[in-house]
C-alpha cells in the first residue's frame, strides 16, 4: 500500500517544494505549529530533522539549530509525544530526518513503529550502512508502510546508485554537492552530474537538496529532478523572523513562482 509520500511523488508534474527544520527549533513547541503554517504556504512535504549532537553532514546553521533544539530539551521521545497530533492538524507528507544514535539508543524497532503511530511516511537516517538495512530493517519498514531514504552524491558510482534506487522507496535524496548542508556554491558546476542521474531512469525519483536558497537554484534543480528540499536557508530565515512566521511567507513564495517581495 502506498504511503502519502509516495503518492505525492505521482501525482501532476509541478516541481515539488520540500522544508527542512529541526524539531524543537526556535522553541522546544514549535515542532507541530511551523508544520501548519508550512503546508498552509503550500510547500509540498516536510523533513524534520531530530537532533543529535555530532551530525556528520549539517552545516553551521543546521547544527545550531540542533544544538539550540537539544538545550530547549528535545529528545526523541519528546518529539513522538508532539507528534502524537500530527495527523489531526497536517496532511502533507512527512520524512523524519537523523542520525543513527538516538535510533540505536531507542531501539530501532520501537523507533520504527513509533514513526508509524505518529503517521511519519519516510526516514532518512544518513549513516545507515545499506547492508544493515537491507539485512535486519527492511522487513520493518515494509511492514509498517514507511518509505526508506538515501543519499546519494556526485561521487556515488553508477552500481551503487541503481542498488540505492533499488532499496529506496518514495524518493532518493539526491546531495547537490560534497559540501555540507548550508553551501552557497554555484549549482551550475553541477549540471553535469544533475544530466547524468536524470538519465539514468531511476525507479525511483530523485529530490535534490544542499545549496538550494532561492528561486534561481531551485529552477535550476528541478528542472533535472522531481523537486528540491530547502534547509539550512529555511533554518537562516527561522531564525531571523524571531516568531513572526508571516514574515517568511516572501521567502517560501519565491519558490512558488509567486510575487516577491522582499
Amino acid at each position: 500500500m502506498k504511503n502519502r509520500l509516495q503518492t505525492l511523488m505521482e501525482k501532476g508534474s509541478k516541481p515539488l517544494l520540500s522544508i527542512y527544520y529541526t524539531a524543537g527549533f526556535p522553541t522546544l513547541d514549535a515542532t507541530i505549529p511551523l508544520a501548519e503554517f508550512l503546508e498552509q504556504q503550500g510547500v509540498d512535504s516536510l523533513e524534520i530533522g531530530f537532533p543529535f549532537s555530532d551530525p556528520l553532514a549539517d552545516g553551521p546553521l543546521i547544527q545550531a539549530s540542533s544544538s539550540q533544539a537539544i538545550e530547549n530539551g528535545m529528545t526523541l521521545s519528546v518529539l513522538f509525544e508532539q507528534l502524537k497530533n500530527l495527523r489531526d492538524r497536517v496532511t502533507i507528507p512527512v520524512v523524519l530526518m537523523g542520525y543513527l544514535n538516538p535510533v540505536l539508543q531507542m531501539g530501532e524497532i520501537a523507533f520504527l513503529e513509533a514513526c508509524a503511530q505518529v503517521g511519519v511516511d519516510g526516514v532518512l537516517l544518513p549513516d545507515l550502512p545499506l547492508d544493515y538495512f537491507e539485512k535486519n530493517l527492511k522487513i520493518h519498514y515494509e511492514r509498517l508502510g514507511i518509505a526508506p531514504i538515501f543519499l546519494i552524491t556526485p561521487e556515488t558510482a553508477e552500481a551503487r546508485i541503481r542498488e540505492i534506487d533499488r532499496l529506496s522507496e518514495g524518493f532518493m535524496y539526491q546531495v547537490a554537492s560534497n559540501s555540507i548542508t548550508g553551501s552557497e556554491a554555484s549549482l551550475t558546476a553541477q549540471t553535469a552530474y544533475f544530466e547524468r542521474i536524470a538519465a539514468m531512469q531511476l525507479r525511483n525519483p530523485c529530490l535534490i537538496g544542499f545549496g538550494i536558497h532561492n528561486r534561481e537554484t531551485f529552477e535550476l534543480a528541478t528542472t533535472y529532478s522531481r523537486g528540491a528540499i530547502v534547509g539550512s536557508a529555511f533554518i537562516k530565515q527561522l531564525q531571523a523572523q524571531e516568531g513572526d512566521w508571516e514574515k517568511l511567507v516572501p521567502f517560501l513564495n519565491q519558490f512558488r513562482n509567486k510575487e516577491l517581495i522582499l
